[in-house]
C-alpha cells in the first residue's frame, strides 16, 4: 500500500488479514454498500473506524462485539435512520453521521450509562429526538446544524456537562426550555431558526454597506478556509486607487455552524466591532452568484492563539506546547476580546464561537474572528444566550492564566475567570461588566 492508503487499499488489506492488530481503520469513499465483516477479527483492538463517504445505509445488530470501539465515523452515507446498533456499543466516546439523510434516530440509539461525550448529526432530516439522549449524562458536543428540529427532549435537562451546541439551521421557533439552566453549556449555535429569521433578513437587506464589484476585485492565493467558506488574498481596485483586502466567498451548503447566509447576516451586523476582523464590502456580481465578503488584510505578524480542539480534549483547545504568554500579553488579548464581546452583546448578538483558535494575536493586541456560529437574538431572548458565552469568555481567561510565564500577576483575570465560570448562569457578570473591570 502507499505512505497514506486509500479506503479501497484498506479494505483489500482487512479482507487479506493484513490489517491483524489494528487500532484504527480508515475506509472512507471505499464504495462499500454493506459493512465489512473482517472487520470483526479485529474486536479485540479496533478503537477507531472512519465508514464515511461510501453507500452504507445500515449496521450489524452485533456491532457491540467491536468492545473496544471508541470513535466511529459514518459521514456522507445513504443512512435513514441512525444505527440502534450504537446503544449497545458500551466503550463509544464520539460518533458522527453528518450529511446522511437520516429522519429517524430510535431510542435505541442512547442506552442507560452510556459513554458519549460527542455527537454530530449536521445536515440530516431529522425532525425529534427520544427522550433516551437523556442517557448521555456524558455528553459534551452535540451538533445538530441543519436538521427539522423545532424541540429536544426534556431529558436533555440532565446532561449537565454539556458544553457545545449546535442548533442552527432547523425551526425553532423559541429557544428550548431549560438550554439556559445547563451549568456547563458555553457554546451556542442558533442562527437561522424562525425565532431570528425576520433578524437575519433585516441584516441582510438592510445594513449599510459598500457593494464591491467583482470586476474590481483580482482574488489570488487561498489563505484558509473553514465551515463556511474560502478565504483569498485580493486587490481591491477604484477609484481611490488598490489596496490590499481579503475575500471570503461562501459555500453555500449547511455547515457545521449552520447556514453561510446566517454567518454574513451576523457579520454584517456587527458593524464597526472593535478588535474584530473589518468588513469593508459585500461582494456583488460573483460570474456564479456566489456570495461573498471583502474584509481587511491581516499582516502575517499576526498567529492564532491556539488549535482548534482534538479528539482526545473535544471541547477545549490545543495550545502549542511551550507557550508562555507575558503577563501583559494576556491581559491585552483578555480586555481586547472582551470589548469586542460586549459589542456583540450590545447589539442583541453572541459570536457562539469563543473560542482562542477563533483569536488572532500580535503582542499587545488581539482580533476576534470567524462569525459562523454567531446568532442575531430577538431581545427577550439574547440575556439567557449571552450568560451561556460568559462561560465560553471564562474558559478563555483560565487558558490564558494558565499559559501565562506569571500566573501570580494575573489574581485579577482569575477572579473574573470563576464570575464567569459561575455554575448557575443568572450568577455570572455580563459582557459590559466584564469589559468595565479589563479596563478599570
Amino acid at each position: 500500500m502507499s505512505a497514506t492508503p486509500t479506503g479501497h487499499e484498506t479494505l483489500a488489506a482487512l479482507r487479506a488479514g493484513g490489517m491483524v492488530g489494528a487500532q484504527r481503520i480508515d475506509l472512507r469513499g471505499a464504495g462499500l454498500t454493506e459493512f465489512p465483516p473482517e472487520l470483526f477479527a479485529l474486536a479485540d483492538t479496533l478503537e477507531v473506524l472512519d465508514l464515511s463517504g461510501n453507500r452504507l445505509s445500515a449496521l450489524p445488530d452485533d456491532l457491540h462485539r467491536l468492545h473496544r470501539l471508541r470513535i466511529l465515523f459514518g459521514s456522507d452515507n445513504a443512512f435513514t435512520t441512525l444505527p440502534p446498533a450504537l446503544g449497545a456499543c458500551a466503550q463509544l466516546e464520539m460518533v458522527g453521521f453528518k450529511a446522511n439523510r437520516i429522519a429517524q434516530v430510535p431510542d435505541a440509539c442512547f442506552a442507560a450509562g452510556s459513554a458519549l461525550r460527542w455527537l454530530i448529526l449536521t445536515d440530516n432530516a431529522i425532525e425529534a429526538l427520544p427522550d433516551t439522549l437523556g442517557h448521555c449524562t456524558r455528553m459534551q458536543k452535540l451538533m445538530l446544524a441543519g436538521n427539522r428540529l423545532a424541540a429536544l427532549p426534556a431529558s436533555l435537562a440532565g446532561c449537565e456537562q454539556l458544553e457545545l451546541l449546535r442548533l442552527s439551521a432547523n425551526r425553532f421557533a423559541a429557544l428550548p426550555d431549560g438550554l439556559g439552566r445547563l451549568p456547563r453549556l458555553a457554546w451556542l449555535a442558533c442562527a437561522g431558526n424562525p425565532f431570528n429569521a425576520a433578524l437575519e433578513a433585516a441584516a441582510l437587506a438592510d445594513t449599510p454597506i459598500a457593494a464591491v464589484p467583482w470586476a474590481e476585485l483580482t482574488v489570488g492565493e487561498r489563505l484558509g478556509e473553514g465551515a463556511s467558506g474560502v478565504i483569498h488574498a485580493a486587490q481591491h481596485r477604484d477609484a481611490d486607487g488598490e489596496s490590499a483586502v481579503a475575500v471570503k466567498l461562501f459555500k453555500g451548503e449547511v455547515t457545521s455552524d449552520g447556514w453561510p447566509l446566517s454567518e454574513m447576516a451576523a457579520s454584517l451586523a456587527a458593524g464597526a466591532a472593535p478588535h474584530t476582523v473589518r468588513v469593508r464590502g459585500r461582494v456583488a456580481g460573483h460570474p456564479a452568484g456566489t456570495d461573498g465578503l471583502v474584509l481587511e488584510r491581516i499582516g502575517p505578524d499576526w498567529r492564532n492563539l491556539a488549535g482548534p480542539p482534538s479528539f482526545a480534549s473535544c471541547t477545549r483547545d490545543v495550545y502549542a506546547a511551550g507557550l508562555r504568554l507575558p503577563a501583559g500579553t494576556a491581559r491585552a488579548i483578555a480586555r481586547n476580546i472582551a470589548a469586542a464581546v460586549a459589542h456583540l452583546h450590545a447589539r442583541g448578538m453572541v459570536h457562539g464561537d469563543l473560542y482562542a483558535h477563533n483569536i488572532l494575536w500580535r503582542p499587545g493586541e488581539a482580533l476576534l474572528g470567524d462569525f459562523g456560529a454567531a446568532a442575531l437574538l430577538p431581545e427577550a431572548l439574547a440575556p439567557t444566550v449571552q450568560r451561556t458565552e460568559l462561560r465560553a469568555f471564562g474558559c478563555l481567561l483560565e487558558e490564558l492564566v494558565a499559559h501565562s510565564d506569571a500566573p501570580h500577576a494575573l489574581d485579577d483575570l482569575a477572579a473574573l475567570r470563576d464570575a464567569c465560570l459561575a455554575d448557575d448562569p443568572a450568577a455570572r457578570p455580563t459582557m459590559a461588566q466584564v469589559h468595565a473591570r479589563l479596563v478599570s
